[in-house]
């Protein structure tokens, strides 16, 4: 069975990847349904909205963020990978990063940073209505009883949860499978990171968090391209999420002054240093990468070549 879809068409591979999508979401909602009122004698909108101070109910509701990074967007975009790749690790770029490569990633990533705190405040004094504004406050409320930390066990168990499994399962899906889906069917390589981006952000649902979640899918997609390494997406992604956990923890355990669950605007000029020092950052993982052609191989006469990443055409 594996690499059956290989050589289907683009429209086939888009249909089987979101219904594959669509179908192991709607298992994991419809099982959430009906096994939690018999778990917890609550079902999910009473838990999510109750009073969070029962460990039990925190517990569980972290149990049901790993099965829906698991199930949502691991199993489907693996069992996709199976079926599309004769071989599907070798296609996506699992292979072993050099130290200098990791250290210019998670730098490069660190960079971005910045810039989505800027876009981040321009973001949240969009006109939302009451009701999206008091969704966003439910999500922080139960995302602040969830990482509550009074011990390093505690500490631990949210960087799995929060930060490694949701990286893995996310850049496997995004980065792995949709982007180069996206390549493949438009054959530019640098719109297609940003549309990837753009839908990366939308599926998250946290429209007061839009746009410095594009700023960072966009920088995913970019190491993934530049690199060919899905691992360095994968670690880029991990450092992201799991910075926020560990200095909520700093700060829980009184060792940090700032609450990272606060947003707190930079300096303009701090984000004007940050653009051309990151885009410096990404030009030495090139030079220090050899990326995979991405774009599929185009027949063409003679005068042409076969488009190439960097290209003027995959801009």
């Amino acid at each position: 069975m594996t690499g059956y879809l290989k050589q289907s068409p683009i429209s086939m591979l888009f249909v089987t990847f979101f219904g594959f999508f669509f179908g192991f979401l709607m298992i994991y909602v419809t099982g959430l349904m009906m096994i939690t009122p018999s778990i917890m004698g609550k079902s999910m909108e009473e838990l999510m909205t109750a009073n969070l101070t029962d460990p039990n109910s925190l517990g569980y509701l972290k149990i049901t963020q790993f099965l829906y990074s698991v199930v949502a967007f691991f199993v489907p975009a693996a069992l996709f990978c199976y079926l599309w790749q004769p071989k599907p690790m070798q296609y996506l770029g699992f292979k072993s990063p050099s130290g200098i490569q990791v250290i210019l990633t998670l730098v490069a990533m660190y960079g971005c940073l910045p810039l989505a705190g800027l876009l981040g405040d321009w973001n949240q004094s969009f006109p939302f209505s009451q009701s999206l504004r008091d969704q966003q406050a439910l999500a922080e409320r139960l995302l602040g009883a969830m990482l509550k930390m009074p011990t390093i066990g505690d500490l631990l168990v949210n960087l799995v949860l929060v930060a490694i499994v949701p990286a893995i399962a996310e850049e496997l899906f995004f980065r792995g499978v949709l982007q180069r889906l996206v390549i493949k069917a438009t054959g530019r390589v640098w719109i297609s990171v940003f549309i990837t981006a753009i839908l990366f952000s939308a599926i998250h649902n946290e429209w007061m968090g839009f746009l410095p979640r594009v700023v960072l899918g966009f920088a995913l997609g970019a190491i993934y391209v530049i690199s060919g390494n899905l691992w360095l997406a994968i670690l880029a992604h991990i450092l992201n999420n799991g910075m926020q956990v560990v200095f909520l923890y700093l700060f829980q355990h009184g060792i940090v002054k700032d609450d990272p669950m606060k947003e707190t605007s930079l300096a303009w000029y701090y984000v004007a240093l940050s653009i051309p020092v990151t885009i410096g950052l990404f030009w030495a993982l090139s030079k220090k990468s050899t990326p995979m052609t991405m774009t599929d191989p185009v027949k063409k006469d003679d005068r042409d070549g076969i488009d190439k990443i960097g290209s003027d055409e995959n801009l």
